[in-house]
Order: structure tokens, then C-alpha cells, then sequence
């Protein structure tokens, strides 16, 4: 069964909420990038939060998330846009995709840890405007509570976020999360409401494991009579990258550059770092590019 999402609202409450089970979406990750626990905790709850952030999109629209950190993970991305109407395309990686740490005092992986200090930035871009890009201080590296700092300081929607990876020895056993942002003019006491919920609640891997669809997920925080369910969608690890985009990239190393990497190999290889994609060109194509023919051989 796909992964799935479900975008609902609960008006009378003053809140909208998005549920998302994400359990193939990052052990595709994983499986990929060849993750640590630690980093497939880390970049599976960005890419999770990702897909929620990513039911806000229409068209062409692409919003990307990128943690930078003092920590031994150094960085990861996340990105997600529409594949299609119901569909979300996501994916994501970690500059030290090995890095692990153990487990925290919870029992837990640590994430914070991994990540240590840095900053959180968001961009959206649009099709027919300019991208928006905003930053803030990592609140606690869990990523989650990040995400919801970001809202709250960069878009003024107080939100709470939950996200949840559990893995064992033999890989990722149940990922997901839930996103309920306060809506215009709603009496401040929702999120304190919200927040109350949030810490009483189970994990969210924990209602996966019980058999929790992205449905369940939502009651979570919202009672059931109050919750009107708005869309129902797909997210699946996707990737933009392309040979021609490979291209582009290797042209910004110059003609010398180019035709040195030319006489040097037979074979030039380029990998995405997004999904783990090899690319590779022959010493004619490179000898194409240096001289700006790309797909001329």
C-alpha cells in the first residue's frame, strides 16, 4: 500500500491538520543513500515534513528545507513539489549520510545530537514569482519542533508538528507525522489546546505500528466529529534530476577543467545527491561540453 496523506480542517476548533504515514517514503531514502539510524532518522523526519508542508503546493510550485548544523551530520535536504493532482513527490539526503550517534537518554535516536546548533531554511519557489526564502535558529535540532519554530516566526501560523521514524536492525519499520496549524483568527487558546494534545498523545510510529493510516493519524490531536477531511493523496521518493541538468552542472567547472577530466578518464561519472542516480559520460562527451556542444556526439 502507498504511502498517504490526508489534508482535513476542523473549523469549529480553529485549526486545519495534515496526517501522513511515510514509512516507504524513507526506507527508499534509506536504501538509497545507504543511511545510518541515526541519519535515517534525521533526513526521513525532514522529507516526512516535507510531504506536509508540501500539501500547500499547486502547480510547479517546490518547497525546499535544508538543516545546517554543527553536528556530525553537517547538513541534510529535503525537497518535495506535486507530481501530479493527488500526488507528492518528495526526496531528500545528508551530507554525512554514515554519521550516527547512539541512542539518547530516552532510548531514542539523537537527532539533536547529529544535527547540533545551525539554522533551518525554507524556500518556496513559484512559478511566477520570485522564491521566498526564510531562515531561523534551530529550536532543538529535533526537527519537528524546528519546523514549527519556522511557522510560527517566519510565517506568524503557530503550529504543532509531530514527526516519528522507527527502525530496527533490518531497516525502517514505520514513519510518519502530523502538521495542525491554528487558522486565521482563531482564539489563541487553540494552540495551547493543540499543544496539550500533542504531549499526551503517543508517538506517531507507535499508532503506525497499531495500524494507524494517515486517517488515524489525524485523531490524534482532533476529535472526530470535529474534523472535515479535504484531500487524500499519494507521496512517493522522487527526483528532478536529469542528464541534461548533470550537464549544466559539469559546464560550471570551465572548458580546462572539462577537457583535463577528459584526457585523464575514459569515463566521467556524476551522481545525484538526491537519489543516488550515476550519470556517466564518455571522453568524447566531455570534449562536447568543453567545447559548449553538450549531445552532439
Amino acid at each position: 500500500m502507498p504511502d498517504m496523506i490526508i489534508t482535513a480542517s476542523a473549523p469549529d476548533a480553529g485549526f486545519s491538520i495534515v496526517g501522513c504515514v511515510s514509512t516507504e517514503l524513507v526506507r527508499e531514502a534509506q536504501m538509497r543513500h545507504g543511511l545510518s539510524p541515526t541519519a535515517t532518522a534525521a533526513v526521513g523526519r525532514l522529507i516526512t515534513g516535507a510531504a506536509l508542508l508540501g500539501t500547500g503546493l499547486k502547480g510547479n510550485e517546490r518547497i525546499s528545507l535544508q538543516i545546517s548544523g554543527d553536528g556530525p551530520l553537517r547538513a541534510i535536504t529535503a525537497d518535495g513539489w506535486l507530481l501530479q493532482e493527488n500526488t507528492i513527490g518528495v526526496r531528500g539526503y545528508a551530507k554525512a549520510p554514515k554519521a550516527d550517534l547512539p541512542l539518547n537518554e530516552q532510548g531514542k535516536f539523537d537527532v539533536g545530537g547529529a544535527i547540533g546548533s545551525g539554522f533551518l531554511q525554507v524556500t518556496k519557489s513559484y512559478e511566477d514569482a520570485q522564491p521566498y526564502v526564510g531562515v531561523v535558529p534551530l529550536y532543538s535540532g529535533e526537527i519537528a519542533e524546528d519546523i514549527a519554530s519556522y511557522l510560527v516566526n517566519s510565517e506568524q501560523i503557530p503550529s504543532v508538528v509531530a514527526l516519528g521514524v522507527l527502525a530496527d536492525p533490518g531497516g525502517v519499520v514505520a514513519a510518519g507525522g502530523i502538521l495542525a496549524q491554528v487558522l486565521p483568527g482563531a482564539d489563541e487558546r487553540v494552540v495551547a489546546a493543540l499543544e496539550k494534545r500533542a504531549l499526551a498523545m503517543q508517538p506517531v510510529t507507535q499508532s503506525i505500528l497499531e495500524g494507524a493510516d494517515a486517517h488515524g493519524l489525524l485523531h490524534m490531536l482532533a476529535a472526530v466529529g470535529e474534523v472535515r477531511t479535504h484531500r487524500t493523496m499519494e507521496v512517493h521518493f522522487a527526483c528532478r534530476c536529469t542528464r541534461e541538468k548533470v550537464e549544466a552542472a559539469l559546464l560550471a567547472l570551465g572548458p580546462d577543467e572539462l577537457r583535463k577530466l577528459a584526457r585523464e578518464r575514459s569515463e566521467t561519472e556524476a551522481t545525484c545527491e538526491f537519489c543516488g542516480k550515476l550519470y556517466v559520460l564518455t571522453r568524447s562527451e566531455m570534449d562536447d561540453l568543453a567545447s559548449h556542444r553538450p549531445g552532439d556526439a
